[in-house]
């Protein structure tokens, strides 16, 4: 079978098009109004997440099923849904939920620290089609972007337990893709002082 591009604004929205699902599901969710709101939040929280799980799972399908090729970071990032989201609904609490993306970010910045220490950058192997640089390159953005992710981790972590459900899934649905972006925007200069010549 061969592999097929994916136009960058189609993989855009399969890759923010789940997050927009769990906002819309939160907010639109019909709960009973008479609950005190910490359980009227928990099941806004509960039936978003009933719909954030299938959507990424169907995104991560139609990528595989599109390219010809399993996209390991979308994959990862399905896993961890799919278990965080389960225990969420399993055991209708939402911190699982909500500790989620601190946990996606240690957990890839530790192993990203793993591969510096063994003198690599897994990102390379991730991410090389992408943004062909030269192995210096790769090791700095690699470093840069563990420390950029613990941030958000720690921030993530702060947002859900100090400002509540409301403020943490606007974060959640907003800032930390915003932020990714703006991080991703930010390191250009590198990217084009470490770019690989052209093949012709």
């Amino acid at each position: 079978m061969a592999h097929r591009t994916i136009h960058p604004l189609l993989k855009l929205a399969l890759e923010i098009g789940p997050i927009g699902v769990f906002f819309l599901g939160y907010r639109w969710a019909t709960v009973d109004e008479t609950l005190p709101i910490e359980e009227q939040q928990l099941e806004q929280i509960l039936f978003a997440t009933l719909l954030f799980v299938p959507a990424i799972v169907a995104s991560v399908v139609f990528m595989r099923l599109w390219t010809g090729k399993l996209p390991r970071l979308a994959l990862w990032t399905a896993i961890l849904v799919t278990v965080f989201g389960g225990l969420t609904l399993i055991l209708r609490d939402d911190t699982f939920v909500k500790m989620k993306p601190a946990i996606n970010y240690t957990l890839f910045s530790a192993i990203l620290g793993f591969g510096l220490a063994r003198g690599q950058s897994y990102l390379s192997y991730l991410m090389d089609e992408l943004i062909p640089m030269s192995r210096e390159g790769w090791v700095t953005f690699t470093r840069r972007i563990i420390v950029f992710w613990l941030v958000l981790a720690v921030l993530n972590e702060i947002v859900w337990r100090q400002f509540g459900t409301d403020v943490w899934v606007n974060f959640r649905t907003f800032v930390l893709p915003a932020a990714n972006f703006a991080f991703i925007m930010s390191q250009l200069p590198l990217f084009q002082r470490h770019a690989l010549p052209e093949k012709r």
